[in-house]
């Protein structure tokens, strides 16, 4: 007969992982609040995440530390998706106003800002202190289109994220923890099968 020890054990543990990811939410929320420091606020994100997952204690201050490392080169990467996050509400405003291919324009610029997205969450989803952007960005976009099981999975994330700040808004701060922990998962699975 089995005891019921090591299952309220792995509840308790799985418990305590959903409550980090919730509460990485906010700290990613607050991180990201300049906006471009949101590529920077995902990343320390997953660390914090990977560090619990992998037994390793750590808090506010380890977050805010991996922050700041991520943050020097990283807020260009901010830079660049709120530069693609206007191209699209532009070719939003050619497609309402019925201009000539405006439709599609609106329709590529809403895929490529998501397949951006997806590869950012990959990237900083292993991102460690010290790895330049741009070579792990490259490498993020393969795997964004290597891998589309995992890249739905993260679309999915993303769209939930979005339902949630437009019906609940303050909801959308705990499940952008849930976000990164899902891009983390995405990123140990692809490592496990390669």
């Amino acid at each position: 007969m089995r005891s019921a020890a090591p299952i309220e054990s792995r509840r308790r543990a799985g418990f305590g992982v959903f409550a980090e990811c919730l509460l990485t939410g906010v700290w990613i929320a607050l991180a990201s609040l300049p906006v471009v420091t949101a590529p920077a606020a995902f990343a320390a994100g997953a660390r914090h995440l990977r560090r619990q997952l992998t037994g390793h204690r750590g808090g506010l201050r380890e977050f805010v530390a991996d922050f700041r490392c991520a943050v020097r080169h990283g807020w260009l990467v901010g830079v660049a998706g709120v530069a693609a996050w206007a191209a699209v509400w532009i070719d939003l405003r050619v497609a309402r106003a019925g201009l000539p291919g405006g439709r599609v324009a609106a329709a590529v610029g809403l895929f490529a800002l998501l397949a951006c997205a997806v590869a950012v969450l990959r990237a900083a989803a292993v991102w460690t202190p010290g790895t330049p952007w741009r070579p792990l960005l490259g490498a993020a976009a393969r795997r964004t289109v290597r891998g589309p099981g995992g890249s739905l999975l993260l679309v999915c994330g993303i769209a939930v994220t979005v339902l949630c700040a437009g019906f609940v808004p303050p909801l959308a701060v705990p499940v952008l923890g849930i976000l990164i922990a899902a891009a983390v998962a995405v990123e140990e699975r692809g490592r496990a099968t390669r």
